[in-house]
């Protein structure tokens, strides 16, 4: 699929009186707007697609076919921060099944569920575009009046207005918004129209409000599930991305799966004894296959960066060229084999396992128990285990095994800092305090792995420079430049020891909601 098919929206939705016709006017003369420019009457057919669970909505997605507009054709949205991504393909002829690849890109998601009409909505849009310099079209505000007739269900009908950012800034947004508002306009609560024509019929979470966050009282067992579940989340809205190469994707969805295996370590004594072992496995497996893709990225972007700040005397040969070129390609490679995986059936295995332990997690007894006297001590637990492989690094007694023990001391601080992140809803300052000592000791430590990372590429790199007749002295600058970035392992340790926190546990109680 190319990248021709893929935009990233941004808009926002308004309810507004049927009786009122939204005033711009006042938009040209700003900063930016210059003018407003009417597009005239679209008249809008859509059919929306989901499982009869509505699977995707739940998750944030929208599957369509729409006839008439500008736009005509099938469309996937996905979430992507603050937008929604937009998948295109062609309408091809009516009936037809949903394209394949956009099945595939929510495969994660669909699973072996296939698809199905579950309502059609008639729009009657009316389209003003605000324009800027030159006549460029900062946005599009959008008049709709939207009819929906669900299979076998009654018509429902309302008046929305949709304003989407083309080329304008988010500020814009802001500014149209605030216009709309003083007309009697208020901010839909619903994401897309099919959520609105849907509404009461989406399945309710099993454990309800788990996303709001613990409160007080909550006993230990429902705040880790509610962390559970959004992690869960977190991992599927990743995958289209990943699907996608979208910007940090595949990153975001490593650190989730490292978050996920982090947690079931870290809470393991609310859990019955070896229960999460075997998802912990599979976990370990995900993360590793992300991981070659991860590095790929993280080596062409600090060696790129430090080969481009060398003098041009200390640049011998293509370097540059070399580290864009090969990393890019091996950054690519490891992407696809990524996807491969994420397409097998382990992967799929692995999610139907998660959905399983999250939909009845195999709590014991101490999950009963309430969270602010429970957690604590789960948390004491991993900056304890830091504080162990710390003194155990610093006790070696050559320099190599303390530098390989300093990775130890750095994955036992990101464990901990995963806890205490979690825990930050529910205890606050403390918490979070925790969670930035930890970050510190990672980061204090954490050049050390990328610097073998680095070192082991420069040599590889430099053999192959060599054998193509190419010089090979800047290879070997870099890789000496590793060693002395790298810093003096026995004072990083020190300050790493400097950052641990002396108390984890003096919480009397949760913070106030």
């Amino acid at each position: 699929m190319g990248r021709q098919d893929v935009s990233l929206e941004v808009e926002a939705k308004y309810d507004l009186d049927a009786s009122v016709t939204p005033a711009l006017d006042a938009l040209p003369g700003s900063r930016t707007v210059t003018a407003l420019e009417k597009a005239g009457t679209r008249r809008l057919s859509a059919t929306y697609y989901d499982t009869p669970g509505l699977d995707l909505l739940r998750h944030g997605i929208t599957l369509r076919r729409r006839t008439g507009g500008t736009d005509a054709g099938w469309h996937l949205k996905l979430p992507a921060g603050t937008g929604r991504l937009e998948v295109h393909r062609p309408a091809g002829r009516s009936g037809a099944p949903v394209p394949a690849e956009l099945t595939a890109l929510v495969r994660a998601v669909l699973r072996d569920r296939v698809p199905e009409p579950v309502v059609r909505l008639r729009t009657t849009r009316d389209v003003t575009r605000v324009l800027g310099r030159d006549g460029a079209v900062l946005a599009e505000v959008a008049d709709d009046t939207v009819t929906a007739e669900a299979p076998g269900g009654r018509a429902e009908s309302w008046r929305e207005v949709e304003v989407e950012l083309v080329a304008g800034k988010p500020r814009l947004l802001a500014t149209v918004g605030d216009l709309l508002r003083a007309q009697g306009a208020t901010p839909s609560r619903y994401g897309s129209k099919l959520a609105r024509a849907l509404d009461g019929r989406v399945p309710a979470e099993p454990v309800p409000n788990a996303h709001r966050g613990p409160r007080r009282g909550a006993g230990a067992g429902d705040v880790v599930l509610g962390h559970l579940r959004a992690l869960r989340d977190e991992l599927l809205a990743c995958d289209p991305l990943v699907r996608l190469d979208a910007p940090d994707a595949v990153h975001r969805m490593r650190v989730a799966t490292r978050r996920m295996r982090s947690a079931l370590a870290s809470f393991r004594p609310l859990f019955t004894p070896d229960s999460a072992v075997a998802l912990r496995e599979e976990l370990a497996w995900l993360a590793a296959v992300l991981g070659a893709a991860r590095d790929a990225e993280v080596l062409r972007d600090l060696l790129g960066a430090q080969v481009e700040a060398l003098p041009a005397d200390l640049r011998h040969g293509p370097v540059a060229e070399r580290i864009a070129t090969q990393l890019e390609q091996a950054y690519h490679t490891a992407h696809e084999e990524a996807v491969a995986e994420l397409d097998g059936a382990r992967y799929l295995t692995l999610l139907v396992a998660v959905d399983a332990f999250v939909a009845d997690p195999p709590f014991a007894r101490p999950a009963r128990r309430p969270a602010d006297r429970e957690l604590p001590a789960l948390l004491a637990r991993t900056v304890r285990r830091v504080t162990r492989e710390l003194a155990a690094a610093r006790a070696e007694p050559g320099l190599p095994e303390r530098e390989l023990r300093s990775h130890e001391v750095r994955k036992a601080a990101k464990r901990a800092r995963y806890t205490a992140e979690a825990l930050s809803p529910l205890f606050g300052s403390p918490s979070r305090d925790v969670a930035r000592r930890m970050r510190q000791v990672q980061e204090t430590l954490g050049s050390h792995q990328d610097s073998l990372l680095a070192r082991d590429w420069l040599l590889a790199a430099a053999s192959r420079a060599q054998a193509a007749g190419e010089p090979t002295f800047t290879y070997g600058f870099l890789h000496a430049r590793q060693w002395h970035g790298d810093g003096d392992t026995d004072a990083n340790l020190a300050a790493a020891d400097a950052l641990l926190p002396r108390s984890a546990t003096r919480w009397p109680r949760t913070r106030r909601r």
